[in-house]
């Protein structure tokens, strides 16, 4: 019972069943040869077992480079294999290099892919994960019943603290829920971190004093290990609730050092995603991947959006933002952050395809080049919202609310 499965899609000349039973063994008791310590004993009990093959296509040329002449036929097919939590214990960083590892390197495989993974419920006991998720993000924002919205700081680089602050000033008057840095956006010369801090807080705590509404501003806090630590106690003295990490720059254990601090929601960037996803027989699958940074304790993960300027399709987006309301593991879910080339038009789709309002729905551009400026933006989205769960298509709400025709007319896409 206590063991982690994960599900991997595989592309290989060879023999199905050897290369699943190659990848089981280079992850776990084998080598590439027999040693005299590998005892039928320790393999009973340590190495890797090879659950479920599932045979798919066969394809004429390799998706990937091999090293290798050429076959005639490349088979594709689905593997689960297992491993006993004794293996690795609870290190998240020693999960992480038994599933996934060498075996990208294995000349067998000229496709491999990590799909998902699940782990026993001893294991996910171990972890806190995430500290607030979507109630403790919705009772900071005193939001509920709809989608979060948010917006980005643009120009993504070259603000001063006071012209971030001026634009905060700007869009939390407008009654917007959420703001953020941009990932490019850290501790630069000409915004030093703590200066910002200083002139956004001000903003938002003063804005909150007066009317009781306090916008989530997420610093983003990516840094070296010490740097880091520095920056979210600066976020805390200064009243904030929410700090922004670059998970794939910082990594997965510096990550789950700061979140396990569990003072501050903690708002996960995937900056650098396609690396791991974009070819559809190398790297992971987002169902994987937000287990891993469920499991160090982000609050929020990104997931892209419907009609996004990415690659990614619709299609995709739809499953990691159900990967990311799924209760396991923890029966925590993450808040799916809808975020690359948002605007308000996006929201009926959006609707249709989830049916659900857990979202922090963030538009950058799609909010403050607003033909009638930001604060116009933000109203703008919250009222496709409105429309969208009203369960009006792209047309019907320009029709019903007249006021959208102008970002209809702005932004233009996304249409359903």
């Amino acid at each position: 019972m206590d063991r982690v499965s994960a599900i991997y899609r595989i592309e290989t000349s060879g023999d199905i069943a050897l290369a699943a039973a190659t990848l089981a063994g280079e992850q776990s008791s084998g080598t590439f040869v027999a040693v005299p310590g590998e005892t039928a004993e320790l393999k009973e009990r340590f190495a890797a077992r090879v659950e479920r093959i599932t045979e798919l296509d066969t394809v004429a040329a390799p998706s990937l480079p091999t090293g290798r002449s050429p076959a005639a036929t490349y088979h594709r097919a689905e593997v689960v294999v297992s491993w006993s939590v004794e293996n690795f214990g609870t290190n998240l960083a020693a999960l992480v290099s038994t599933l996934q590892g060498n075996l990208y390197e294995l000349a067998q495989f000229s496709g491999l892919k990590l799909m998902d993974f699940d782990v026993p419920p001893a294991f996910a006991a171990a972890f806190r994960g995430p500290a607030f998720g979507i109630p403790g993000c919705r009772a900071f924002t005193g939001v509920y019943g709809r989608p979060l919205i948010g917006t980005i700081i643009k120009p993504s680089i070259g603000l001063t603290p006071e012209q971030t602050a001026a634009m905060v000033k700007e869009l939390v008057e407008a009654g917007i829920d959420f703001l953020k840095d941009d990932e490019l956006m850290a501790d630069p010369p000409h915004s030093p971190f703590d200066a910002r801090v200083d002139a956004v807080m001000r903003v938002i705590n003063a804005h909150a004093q007066r009317t009781g509404k306090k916008a989530m501003y997420a610093f983003n806090v990516s840094d070296e290990h010490d740097a880091m630590h520095r920056h979210y106690d600066k976020v805390v003295a200064s009243g904030g609730t929410c700090a922004m990490l670059s998970l794939n720059s910082v990594g997965l254990v510096a990550a789950k050092k700061i979140c396990d601090r569990g003072q501050l929601a903690i708002h996960g960037h995937r900056n650098g995603w396609g690396m791991l996803n974009r070819h559809p027989l190398l790297g992971m699958e987002f169902p994987a991947y937000q287990k891993l940074w469920r499991l160090a304790g982000v609050d929020q993960l990104h997931v892209n959006g419907i009609a996004n300027k990415f690659w990614e399709p619709d299609d995709s987006v739809v499953r990691s933002i159900s990967s990311c309301l799924s209760d396991q593991p923890l029966g925590k879910p993450l808040l799916p952050v809808v975020s690359s080339g948002q605007w308000g038009g996006q929201a009926p789709e959006t609707w249709r395809r989830t049916r659900t309002t857990d979202l922090l729905y963030m538009a950058g551009g799609g909010i403050q080049a607003h033909p009638d400026g930001p604060a116009a933006g933000v109203r703008s989205l919250q009222l496709w919202w409105e429309a969208a769960v009203e369960g009006l298509s792209f047309a019907d709400a320009i029709d019903k609310y007249p006021a959208l025709a102008k970002s209809a007319a702005k932004f233009g896409r996304g249409a359903a």
